[in-house]
């Protein structure tokens, strides 16, 4: 019989070169497989390429905000803070792309617009904004969770003759900011970011909130060759702990595996100052059930409110930065510096848009309630369309047609957050239904990688050409995702893991909620049932049964 392969242009097409498209484009290659890679940037780095606002920076600590596959990699970087910045970040994109000899596998400056599964040949039609084709025998989504910008519907944007920014396309040439008036519109994890970065340096800002969020300092400082050394010395330790965590990188002494209820009112407030001076995210898992029984996490929030009125001068202006609509943790906590302090600054004013919300633009002002604020830039800090915004976008068509963004519009998931039926050889790395967003996506990143190279491995041990899960399958998952999110207080705001920030896409918790570690043996007991829930074909039989359907 002759290959459905033979036309294939790759083995493989990867989408997106962020660092997920990395790993994968190097995993390829090292078994011997061809691959294309697409970017529609002109370099590497995904989020970071894009993302250079001022302020950028991870709330993963750098040295487990990296790569463990590759020995090298590890010991040959060397990071210089605890918290990297997103100019750091990129370089290190770039290390690893320079380092692995991977810019040749990438088609930069393209964007994917079509994925469509031939079920005669058996490959991946991957159509490209230039108007070319690639064909594939498997099709790997490394779009990455924070791509599709949210861009908000605003009276009179258009009739704006200063400057918009959205923080996820900043121009990489940072625009001169030096004595305008400007407004943030968004208080999420990159205005939280961006407010005090750009207080410093404008005639005035203009802070536009319509829900505070909880900020956590990171308690930044530098790396020295010391610290270095002995987390180089202990990377392998270090990184199979990692994926025994909840969240994905090493626990410090200020987690505790006890309820609040354990401890005295006195105990409890030593152990949240203990870890408000560690830093981090970290801090809302402090007691392990935080983020599951209201009264420690309210024991948690008045500690971080107190440290809000301890900080701001003003009380007024500490009480509107005091959230009270959602629990610690139902939106994405936010680390930074600075972010509370910056409202003591002459030049910077809270304006709360959910007691007198935005009106309109004009051509050189916004206009909240009756009030007009004169300002020569905004900045549009409200976020993106998460974990399927750009996996919509783009239009990927699996069996008889069937799009996946159809089959997603009463609720995004894919089995094991991987893989959706009906679509034979297409992966979504950290799709909806995976721990990615809720820990660090590094950790996500590999073991998802490695869970494509294991089906792939299986797939060519039993000599089948295709694999899909079945609908079974991804129903019985989908139902695990949604139990375990309900089973937490995450599910109470109104946040971005749930879509609830772009009008009209469907409430849905789409992260797994369970942690790393759980998401991990989840995947390995499956696994281990003979690939409970995936089922291995051949392409003849894909032809047969669409000839049937016609």
């Amino acid at each position: 019989m002759t290959s459905a392969y033979e036309t294939a242009d790759f083995d493989a097409v990867v989408v997106g070169a962020g660092f997920a498209g990395l790993h994968l484009l190097h995993s390829f290659r090292e078994r011997g497989m061809t691959v294309q890679g697409v970017e529609a940037g002109d370099g590497v780095g995904g989020t970071w390429y894009w993302n250079r606002y001022p302020g950028a920076r991870c709330d993963v600590e750098s040295v487990d905000y990296s790569f463990g596959f590759h020995p090298d990699l590890q010991q040959e970087w060397s990071w210089t803070e605890r918290y990297a910045t997103g100019p750091e970040i990129h370089r290190y994109a770039e290390f690893v792309a320079n380092r692995l000899n991977l810019r040749d596998l990438i088609r930069f400056r393209t964007r994917v617009e079509s994925a469509v599964f031939n079920e005669v040949s058996g490959l991946w039609v991957v159509g490209l904004d230039d108007g070319t084709e690639v064909r594939a025998r498997f099709c790997v989504m490394a779009t990455g969770c924070l791509s599709t910008t949210n861009l908000p519907d605003i009276e009179g944007i258009g009739d704006f003759t200063g400057d918009i920014y959205h923080p996820g396309r900043w121009p990489h040439e940072s625009p001169m900011l030096q004595g305008k008036r400007v407004a943030v519109i968004g208080t999420g994890s990159s205005g939280i970011q961006l407010v005090p970065a750009v207080a410093r340096e404008v005639a005035q800002l203009y802070v536009l909130q319509r829900s505070p969020n909880y900020v956590m300092p990171a308690q930044n400082g530098p790396l020295h060759p010391e610290q270095l050394a002995e987390v180089k010395r202990t990377y392998p330790e270090r990184r199979r702990m990692s994926r025994r965590t909840r969240r994905g990188f090493p626990l410090p002494t200020t987690v505790t595996n006890q309820p609040a209820s354990s401890f005295s009112a006195a105990e409890q407030h030593e152990r949240l100052e203990a870890a408000w001076a560690h830093g981090g995210a970290i801090f809302t898992s402090t007691f392990d059930d935080i983020t599951t029984n209201p009264d420690s996490n309210q024991v948690a929030a008045d500690f971080i409110a107190g440290k809000i009125r301890g900080i701001v001068k003003d009380p007024a202006v500490a009480t509107k930065l005091i959230p009270t609509d959602h629990p610690l943790g139902g939106k994405r906590p936010c680390v930074d510096t600075g972010y509370y302090e910056a409202f003591n600054r002459p030049n910077v004013e809270l304006v709360d848009i959910r007691e007198t919300p935005v009106q309109r633009i004009t051509s050189n002002a916004i206009q909240v309630g009756e009030r007009l604020i004169d300002v020569d830039v905004i900045i549009l800090a409200t976020g993106y369309d998460a974990i399927t915004g750009t996996l919509n976008a783009i239009d990927i068509r699996g069996r008889r047609g069937v799009k996946l963004r159809d089959e997603w519009c009463d609720g995004a998931m894919a089995y094991l957050g991987l893989m959706a039926p009906k679509f034979p050889n297409l992966f979504t790395i950290t799709g909806p239904g995976s721990p990615s967003v809720l820990c660090n996506m590094f950790v996500s990143i590999e073991q998802h990688v490695e869970l494509v190279f294991t089906l792939l491995a299986e797939l060519r041990q039993r000599g089948a050409e295709v694999v899909e899960p079945t609908q079974e399958a991804l129903e019985s998952w989908g139902e695990r995702v949604a139990d375990i999110a309900d089973s937490t207080l995450l599910v109470t705001a109104n946040s971005w893991y749930l879509g609830a920030n772009v009008p009209g896409k469907v409430r849905q918790f789409m992260p797994y909620a369970g942690g790393m570690a759980s998401f991990v043996d989840d995947c390995e007991a499956l696994l281990s049932m003979d690939f409970e829930g995936f089922t291995f074909g051949d392409v003849a039989s894909y032809s047969e049964q669409e000839a049937a359907a016609r």
